[in-house]
């Protein structure tokens, strides 16, 4: 989730208040300080009388901190006076926000509170202020209440965002295989990419044809999954600097680089070596702390089920708006799958869909997504591509699919895919997108089957 700068909500808060007198805002400021006790007394009364809110509420709490927290609160909202109080103010509601979320207050019960919290400060100060004024002072007290709950909220999002991400981080982990596997996977990986580039720089190839650590095999797996599953932890904050560091050093690595003598090439070409060693002890310690969690995955084919393609899908179009990059969905339904079950029995069906499962594992990249929806119905995600290669990569699919003899306990048969292909339009919501690829699979069905079909 984005976050609003710090500067702007200053800019906005102090807008606010420049729109009314300043003898307004000054007056309204000592009533708030005068009545900041009632009115607390008064938000808690309706509040704990309230079975939603009492919920969360007990008088223990509020006799022993929440009623003095609370008059502290609206004492100081309206006695900000240098851009210092402001920001002080500010970072108050980012706060409060962050503890709402970490003991789970819900946000309906804050909005429940300021709108409480309003209408009870509208009566102190139509009593306090004369007719004249007392609209100015209202509209200026709601004003900073509404700010402030929405900075409030805003942070809440956010912590709650990042409690849920660190909830299913491990289950999103162990897309395909146990930890183990996977460790070694991604090492390897590693490894290789390292192997290419000293190839590249041992064929003379210039700077601009060196590969990338960012786009390799591990790079994608990394930074589309592995970074999302270990969030927050400095070894993972680690690798991605390090990854970055790398691929902005390349350029100096080239023929077409300052550093021309053996001497300089081969200090670079230790830093990278360094660089990856680390990378490599970074990621051993990552798989320490994590755990082989099978919920979320297919127990036939051991894909990603259901459960957590929302989860994905909403990361990938974080990631997409973020880094200006784009995603494709592709829905791949088996052919004419019944008269296998019927003719050769579940047995066999259920290994044709496991070797379809690791035919589509094989073949796609370290940071792309593999789902089995139900029955034979898979869907995957493809990672940082454009709409030209994943189509080119559908149909690599589509024809080795249909080339590749599978094994059933009566002898081997062959079968064809029928492929719906959408790509990521920059639309916030996904589920239109899932929506274009089923309609583009439901033409390929109805088109004649064994093709893929491109969404519109």
């Amino acid at each position: 989730m984005q976050s609003f700068p710090t500067e702007q909500l200053i800019a906005e808060w102090q807008g606010l208040v420049e729109r009314y007198p300043m003898d307004v805002a000054s007056a309204l400021r000592d009533i708030a300080q005068d009545f900041a006790s009632d009115l607390a007394t008064q938000f808690y009364d309706e509040m704990l009388a309230d079975p939603a809110s009492a919920s969360f509420l007990h008088h223990d709490q509020v006799r022993s901190g929440l009623h003095r927290s609370m008059s502290g609160w609206i004492a100081t909202l309206f006695a900000a006076r240098t851009l210092a109080d402001v920001q002080e103010l500010i970072e108050l509601q980012h706060r409060v926000g962050h503890v709402h979320a970490r003991i789970e207050i819900p946000v309906s019960l804050v909005l429940r509170g300021a709108r409480c919290l309003k209408e009870r400060l509208a009566i102190q100060v139509q009593e306090s202020f004369p007719p004249a004024t007392w609209r100015e002072a209202s509209g200026l007290a709601n004003g900073l209440v509404d700010l402030a709950i929405e900075i409030m909220c805003h942070a809440f999002s956010q912590s709650h965002d990042r409690n849920s991400r660190a909830e299913e981080a491990y289950r999103l982990f162990s897309v395909s295989q146990n930890v183990g596997a996977e460790k070694e996977r991604q090492r390897a990986a590693l490894l290789d990419w390292e192997n290419q580039l000293m190839f590249a720089l041992a064929s003379g190839d210039s700077a601009d044809e060196l590969p990338s650590l960012a786009s390799s095999e591990f790079g994608l797996w990394f930074r589309h999954k592995a970074s999302h599953a270990f969030q927050g932890s400095p070894e993972c904050a680690s690798i991605l600097k390090s990854i970055e560091d790398i691929d902005l050093g390349l350029p100096l690595m080239g023929v077409s680089g300052p550093y021309r003598t053996a001497e300089d090439s081969l200090h670079l070409l230790r830093q990278v070596r360094e660089a990856t060693k680390s990378i490599k002890f970074l990621l051993d310690s990552l798989f320490e702390q994590a755990c082989d969690l099978d919920a979320g995955r297919d127990v036939l084919t051991r894909l990603l089920n259901r459960k957590f393609l929302p989860v994905v899908l909403g990361k990938e179009v974080l990631h997409c708006r973020q880094s200006g990059h784009s995603f494709a969905v592709l829905m791949i339904d088996v052919d004419h799958f019944k008269p296998i079950n019927d003719t050769h029995g579940h047995e066999a069906g259920d290994m044709v869909l496991q070797q379809l499962a690791g035919l589509l594992l094989c073949n796609t990249r370290g940071g792309d997504y593999a789902f089995r929806l139900g029955g034979e119905e898979f869907l995957l995600i493809l990672v940082d591509i454009d709409p030209a290669k994943a189509l080119a990569t559908a149909e690599k699919l589509r024809q080795l699919i249909s080339r590749e003899p599978f094994r059933i306990p009566q002898g081997e048969l062959h079968l064809t895919v029928s492929i719906g292909l959408a790509v990521h339009d920059g639309h916030p919501d996904y589920k239109p997108l899932l929506q274009r690829a089923d309609r583009a699979l439901y033409q390929a069905k109805h088109g004649g089957r064994n093709r893929c079909e491109v969404a519109l």
